[in-house]
């Protein structure tokens, strides 16, 4: 019973020394933890007489060395924080799914955090990534960079800025009244490359501790290097899906975002287009005036075909001069109305060769609809092309419908729907 109100008044003197000392709350109650485990130890294992003395001398070192204590476990915690950050920003190569995790991270390191955005940098120009504000939501843009202002100055001139007062600051002076706070702006880097714009704001004004900007930076340096690979990733990843001539989407990409479409139709219960499309005349330019000037036309065209189409709709390159556009939750009426359109389109345009004759092109067409002309992609595009190639020996510059499978193939013609059931004309 002694020995337990020996160890209760040397916690409370240690309690009464620490008191006096500049520290956190959590950081006393981990020093007197730390205390209470030592003295167990002692009166396990030191000698009776000794206990009381032993006691005080530890609780008194304790505390006179408690500045290298709380050091250390700043340490330890920044060095759980480093683990964390590892695993969280290494788990995906999604560019997406990186930045939110950053913006996770950040807010969670610094008490107080209002909110915190990431501006990717590329190519000397700024674009939003992503923002978590202390309420958890995500995504909200506030403001654009301004010009001077701190995201742009940080992405410019590739260093940190640390903004104590944005009442009081010049990078702020014309932003709106209502901004206040303080905010620090930091850089995300490759070596000496800015990938990046990390800014991080709080209601409260003051400066950041040593601790809080070791463990930005941590961050900072961890993010630089996950957007670096999520960028490569989506670079390479766009590559492999898209026509190196056009830009356009390439068959791979094709397939894959058929298969997506139908799946979409099967749940939603709805119907979509598939057209083929081939240039008539075509091989008369590649004949003339080589690949070269083959490609520059055919980059030229396939942007008039594509020019008006749905951010729902995906065109594709099928393959030398043919593209392939699939409408999304369309019918037949639909798709006959896009391709009026795109042949109203290409019959106003003209490219000017390079001995100044003007090369005009024609169109041909095949529509296939889901489901009436097949459930899977496969069958889709056969019927589509078959009505194509029909077109394209029978009725060229005209769009033909696909029957229902192996049905006759009726010519567009939207002045006399009925048509469709006399077998075109």
């Amino acid at each position: 019973m002694a020995e337990k109100n020996l160890q209760i008044a040397i916690l409370n003197q240690a309690r009464a020394a620490l008191d006096q000392e500049d520290l956190t709350q959590s950081e006393k109650d981990g020093l007197l933890k730390l205390l209470d485990i030592l003295i167990l130890s002692l009166d396990k294992y030191a000698p009776p007489e000794n206990l009381a003395g032993e006691s005080r001398i530890l609780a008194e070192k304790l505390v006179s060395s408690q500045a290298l204590l709380t050091l250390a476990a700043q340490q330890a915690d920044e060095l759980d924080a480093l683990k964390i950050l590892s695993l969280n920003l290494t788990a995906s190569l999604d560019l997406p799914t990186v930045l939110d995790a950053v913006v996770k991270e950040a807010m969670r390191l610094m008490d107080k955090a209002r909110i915190v955005h990431i501006f990717l940098y590329t190519n000397n120009k700024l674009e939003f990534g992503a923002s978590l504000d202390s309420d958890g939501q995500k995504n909200r843009v506030l403001s654009e960079p301004r010009k001077d202002g701190l995201t742009e100055t940080v992405a410019s001139k590739g260093r940190m800025i640390i903004v104590e007062d944005m009442k009081n600051h010049s990078i702020y002076k014309n932003a709106p009244a209502d901004w206040s706070g303080s905010i620090i702006g930091i850089p995300l880097k490759m070596g000496e490359k800015v990938v990046g714009v990390m800014n991080l704001s709080r209601h409260n004004t003051g400066s950041f501790s040593a601790a809080e900007l070791r463990l930005l930076n941590m961050l900072a340096n961890q993010a630089a290097v996950a957007i670096s690979n999520a960028s490569l990733h989506k670079s390479v990843s766009q590559k492999a899906y898209t026509d190196t001539t056009t830009g356009l989407a390439n068959r791979r990409a094709l397939d894959e975002h058929l298969e997506s479409e139908i799946i979409n139709a099967r749940r939603t219960n709805s119907s979509f287009a598939v057209m083929m499309m081939d240039l008539d005349g075509f091989k008369s330019v590649n004949d003339t005036y080589g690949h070269e000037v083959g490609d520059q036309v055919l980059r030229a065209v396939f942007s008039v075909v594509a020019f008006g189409i749905r951010s729902s709709d995906f065109i594709a390159r099928y393959g030398g001069d043919e593209l392939t556009l699939i409408l999304a939750k369309s019918n037949l009426l639909a798709a006959k109305l896009v391709a009026e359109k795109i042949m109203e389109n290409l019959a106003n345009f003209s490219y000017k060769a390079p001995d100044g004759k003007a090369i005009k092109l024609g169109i041909s067409g095949g529509i296939a609809i889901y489901p009436d002309h097949g459930r899977a992609g496969a069958e889709l595009l056969r019927a589509a092309d078959a009505a194509l190639y029909y077109a394209k020996k029978h009725n060229r510059g005209k769009f033909l419908t696909a029957k229902p499978m192996t049905g006759p193939l009726n010519k567009l013609n939207l002045n006399t729907p009925s048509s469709e059931k006399n077998g075109g004309s």
